[in-house]
C-alpha cells in the first residue's frame, strides 16, 4: 500500500474544494466575489481545480470603486482571461451617479464603505443566492465570527448572533425568498497559508504585492500612495520609497509597507517575521473599534 502523506496545505485545499462543491450543489445561482487580491485569486484558482475539466460554475463579480490601483485592474482582466471566466462588474460610480450612494468628503474620504450599496444592488440585479468571498478567520475579529455558510437576511444584513451551527461540516443553505448567503471557503487559511499556497501552485500575482518604487506619504502611521484620487494635504509631504502592499483594496484606504521583498520566498519570510496584521495597513478598519463588524452588518463583504 502506498504511504500517502498530506501536508496542511493539502488539507486546507481539500476543505476549500469541499465548500466550493457544496455551494454549487446547494445554490442555484452562486457567484464568486473577486477583488484582484490574493485571497480571491486563491479562491478562484481552487474553484477551477474543484470543477476541472468543466468550467467553474461561478461568474467573477468585481465591485469597482473607481479608485483602484491600475496594476490591479490590468491584472483582473488578465486573470479573467486566463481562467476563462465570465466577469460581472458593479460600479460604485454608477451608484453615486444614480443617487444610491453619497460620496464622502474630507481628507479621510473613501469609497470603501460605499461598496456595500453596489454589492447589494448587484446581488439583487443578478439574483445571486450565494456569494463566495475570500475572507479568513485570522484577518480580523469580525471575520473570526463567520461560519463557512454565512446567512444574510432580505436586506443583505448579517447578524453574528443568529447564525446556523455547522457540525461535522454539515452546511445549511436553506433560505427564504430575498435572502442569500456569503460563503467563505478559505476560512481556516492564515495569511501565511495563502502565500505558501500561491507559491506551491505558482499562481501569478499583481505586481504591487512585491517591492517597487512608489510615491507615498504618511498619514495616521500608514504609507498611502499618491494617486489621482488621493493627494497629501498641505502639512503632509510625499517621497518615493521602496514599498509593497499586503492587501489590495480601494487606493484611498489601503496602506503600503516599506519592504525589499521582491520574490515569494522573501514575502513569506517577511510575513513570518511581521508583528502587524495585514489589516493593520487598512485605514477603513481604524475608523472605530468595530469598524469591520459594523460594515459587515450592513452587507459588506
Amino acid at each position: 500500500m502506498p504511504n500517502y502523506q498530506f501536508s496542511h496545505l493539502d488539507q486546507l485545499e481539500a476543505e476549500a474544494i469541499f465548500v466550493l462543491r457544496e455551494t454549487a450543489a446547494q445554490f442555484e445561482n452562486p457567484a464568486l466575489l473577486f477583488s484582484g487580491g490574493k485571497d480571491s485569486i486563491v479562491m478562484a484558482w481552487l474553484a477551477r481545480k474543484a470543477f476541472w475539466p468543466a468550467r467553474m460554475p461561478f461568474p467573477l463579480v468585481h465591485v469597482d470603486t473607481g479608485h483602484n490601483f491600475p496594476e490591479t485592474m490590468a491584472y483582473r482582466d488578465e486573470f479573467v482571461s486566463l481562467m476563462g471566466a465570465r466577469l460581472i462588474v458593479g460600479s460604485v460610480q454608477e451608484s453615486i451617479d444614480s443617487g444610491r450612494a453619497v460620496e464622502e468628503k474630507g481628507a479621510g474620504a473613501s469609497r470603501n464603505k460605499l461598496q456595500t450599496v453596489t454589492l447589494l444592488d448587484t446581488i439583487e440585479q443578478y439574483q445571486y443566492d450565494a456569494c463566495l468571498g475570500g475572507g479568513r478567520r485570522d484577518e480580523e475579529k469580525a471575520r473570526a465570527k463567520e461560519r463557512f455558510f454565512s446567512h444574510r437576511d432580505d436586506f443583505g444584513q448579517w447578524d453574528p448572533k443568529n447564525q446556523r451551527p455547522e457540525l461535522w461540516n454539515l452546511f445549511n443553505g436553506r433560505r427564504n425568498p430575498g435572502e442569500h448567503f456569503r460563503v467563505f471557503p478559505l476560512s481556516n487559511f492564515t495569511e501565511m497559508d495563502v502565500w505558501m499556497y500561491l507559491q506551491r501552485e505558482n499562481i501569478p500575482l499583481p505586481a504591487i504585492y512585491f517591492a517597487h518604487q512608489r510615491e507615498v506619504f504618511e498619514r495616521n502611521g500608514m504609507w498611502l500612495a499618491v494617486t489621482e484620487f488621493l493627494k497629501p494635504q498641505s502639512h503632509e509631504s510625499s517621497s518615493t520609497k521602496l514599498v509593497r502592499f499586503r492587501t489590495i483594496g480601494d487606493a484611498t484606504c489601503t496602506g503600503a509597507v516599506e519592504s525589499n521583498a521582491s520574490t515569494l520566498d522573501e514575502v513569506i519570510a517577511e510575513v513570518a517575521a511581521a508583528r502587524q496584521t495585514e489589516r493593520g495597513t487598512r485605514s477603513d478598519d481604524k475608523r472605530s473599534e468595530t469598524a469591520m463588524e459594523d460594515r459587515k452588518k450592513e452587507g459588506y463583504f
